[in-house]
């Protein structure tokens, strides 16, 4: 093309129906000689990029994003405008989906979902084609992805490795047209890079969480030296080596903090600090299930065990034997936590598993703890007499704890007094006259027990009777006008008797003692934000609920829910723990059977006869609630053995 003057000329650029011309003898940019362009090319891909949304060639902006709001309908056009006016001059470097996500708005269409910062982020994964990844931190190994790359980059570019394998970097990020970091750091880390898209206020949050910890470990690391060695095979260099390793250490502090932070957050009931060989593990217990959290290098995972020792007040020079204590701390948002804490020396040091109790707890209605109207009634009818024993039965961590101490609260009135003998004390209440068992003196449940009858109580629990000598004081206890409760580890409420029986309390005692056994587990909860409703018209399906009210029949649900997952439950699809409950009144034709030397099945079938629904049956109904599913019902609820009741 020539100019009027003759000068030969070269299309630049192309902008809708302007053309912009540069000399033929101009030099043009390196990208631009690259490209070699033709004017057919040019306006095949203005066409083409005519019918896509706008790109911008840098960092979001909230107008671009507000626009794409209105176009999807999911913001009112005058909504958009007047947030446009009120931020005109803003410029600080808040993300525009935490900006929108500000503002509490609702879809404009139905269904009026609000605009949080999750769905806005999903949204705009979508409108500009990417991966949408949620940071689960449960899923990601902190010192592999910050080994990509530094924090000051990640900061730099608003990015977050997420995952790394041998061939390919995950890579977060909240900005999907800022990529200019690309192509530097593929060549460096000599990976492929896959990005995602994430949460931008995740993002900056883990930026920092991350290199903290990341950057604490290796601090650690470096400073006590490497050793891969265990404490059982150091005995063979102790002379080479013999190094302590600083507990009060600023960085040993700091992740200490982060470690109970992060499982208040998560919602752990435990945490296991677990030595290894070559790498210490750390593990959240959440809704019964462990996950593992991190590895860390065995000496860092030392210093650990040591702060946490010495916040719980325990001998931390003792290594070989096991220990026991108490931590009371807050949570970040102010509310107090109970820690209970175990030690265990194993071949590779010691091992520490912390239990964490919310006082929340013990304020919950009984309904929330998975009562129904028929098992609240035969529980107040065990723990409103004035005298006698109630048992609570079933596996460690099956919620009796729990249970005691909420009917403990609600039974304990300035008009009585209640007193506790625990191995340990398991939450500290002060409506309680709570004792510890110390077996150093020879303080055990019985002379426990022994020691609270003379301090005029009219409610006691003993933590567990585990022998002859502590039944009995309990059953004394009983005939002497007070209200004992307690627990035992048996299968389900009739074995409790046989057990009892086994240990050599007398028929006639346990008579005029016992009020009533129940025995209890604790099933996963599906969560309420994701679960979904399916009909229950599978043949399997119909199979499994057969198996599970087995040796009854009981009418089918015409639906139950599944799991399914979403953020809101870390994408397991169940959230929370609910208890199933099997309620053993001792009635008059019980006691006589129990004097008679009855078998199990005959104190199963009149406890059936009396109403007593099995902890399956029990469990069922929580299907048919759409509360939990079958599965999770078989796996912790026993089969119903020694019966001779008959299907019905």
């Amino acid at each position: 093309m020539k100019s009027s003057s003759g000068v030969p000329f070269l299309i630049r650029e192309v902008h809708g129906d302007e053309i912009v011309l540069t000399p033929r003898n101009h030099k043009l940019p390196a990208r631009a000689r690259r490209t070699g362009y033709s004017l057919d090319s040019m306006q095949q891909a203005v066409n083409k990029d005519a019918q896509k949304p706008p790109v911008s060639d840098g960092r979001l902006t909230l107008n671009k994003v507000l626009d794409w709001l209105v176009e999807d309908k999911l913001v009112e056009a005058a909504a958009a405008e007047q947030l446009k006016k009120e931020r005109r001059y803003y410029r600080g470097a808040l993300h525009p989906l935490v900006t929108v996500a500000d503002q509490k708005w609702k879809q404009a269409a139905p269904p009026h979902r609000a605009l949080g910062i999750e769905f806005l982020s999903e949204w705009l994964a979508k409108r500009v084609g990417m991966d949408y990844l949620h940071i689960d931190p449960l899923k990601i190994d902190f010192s592999a992805v910050t080994e990509v790359m530094s924090s000051a980059y990640a900061t730099r570019f608003r990015i977050l490795p997420v995952g790394v394998t041998s061939k390919e970097a995950t890579i977060a990020t909240a900005e999907p047209y800022s990529r200019e970091w690309e192509k530097e750091l593929a060549p460096i880390i000599k990976r492929e890079i896959r990005l995602v898209f994430a949460n931008p206020q995740d993002i900056e949050r883990y930026q920092v969480e991350f290199y903290n910890l990341a950057k604490s470990i290796k601090g650690a690391a470096k400073k006590h030296g490497t050793s891969g060695l265990s404490n059982f095979e150091q005995l063979v260099e102790l002379g080479a080596e013999n190094k302590q390793f600083d507990a009060n250490d600023a960085h040993i502090v700091r992740i200490v903090d982060w470690l109970w932070q992060y499982a208040f957050e998560q919602r752990a009931s435990d945490i296991h600090v677990e030595p290894r060989r070559e790498q210490g593990i750390v593990r959240f217990r959440i809704d019964g299930v462990l996950h593992q959290v991190y590895q860390i290098p065995p000496h860092v995972l030392t210093a650990m065990t040591s702060r946490i020792k010495i916040l719980a007040r325990m001998d931390v020079v003792e290594k070989r034997r096991p220990q026991d204590g108490r931590i009371k701390t807050r949570t970040a948002d102010g509310e107090e936590i109970e820690l209970r804490l175990s030690t265990l020396p194993t071949a590779f040091g010691e091992k520490l598993v912390m239990r964490i109790f919310d006082p929340e707890v013990l304020v919950r209605d009984f309904k929330e703890l998975g009562f129904s109207d028929d098992d609240k009634k035969r529980w107040d009818d065990m723990t409103q007499k004035p005298n006698g024993i109630v048992l609570v039965t079933g596996p460690t961590g099956s919620g009796k704890t729990t249970t005691l101490y909420s009917t403990l609260k609600t039974l304990a009135t300035p008009e009585v007094n209640v007193c506790t003998i625990e191995d340990p004390i398991e939450m500290v209440e002060v409506s309680f006259n709570q004792m510890q068992v110390q077996h150093q003196i020879d303080l055990g449940f019985a002379e426990g027990v022994r020691a609270l009858m003379r301090q005029d109580p009219d409610i006691i629990m003993v933590g567990e009777i585990r022998d002859l000598e502590t039944a009995e004081m309990a059953v004394q206890s009983a005939l002497t006008g007070h209200l004992v409760l307690s627990t035992l580890h048996t299968n389900d409420a009739p074995s409790a008797v046989t057990r009892l029986l086994e240990l050599g309390v007398p028929s006639y005692l346990l008579n005029a003692t016992m009020n009533g056994i129940m025995a209890q587990r604790l099933v996963r909860t599906l969560c309420k934000h994701c679960k979904q409703k399916i009909d229950f018209n599978r043949q399997e399906d119909h199979d499994a609920w057969d198996a599970l009210v087995a040796p009854w029949k009981s009418n089918r649900p015409a639906h139950v829910y599944k799991a399914v997952g979403c953020l809101e439950c870390r994408m397991t699809g169940f959230q929370g723990r609910v208890g199933i409950y099997e309620l053993l009144l001792f009635s008059s034709e019980l006691k006589s059977q129990v004097a008679g030397n009855a078998d199990l099945a005959k104190l199963r079938d009149t406890g059936f006869k009396e109403g007593m629904k099995p902890l399956r049956i029990s469990g069922a109904m929580k299907v048919a609630a759409g509360l939990t599913t079958i599965e999770e019902v078989l796996k912790v609820a026993p089969p119903i053995r020694d019966t001779h009741t008959p299907a019905k």
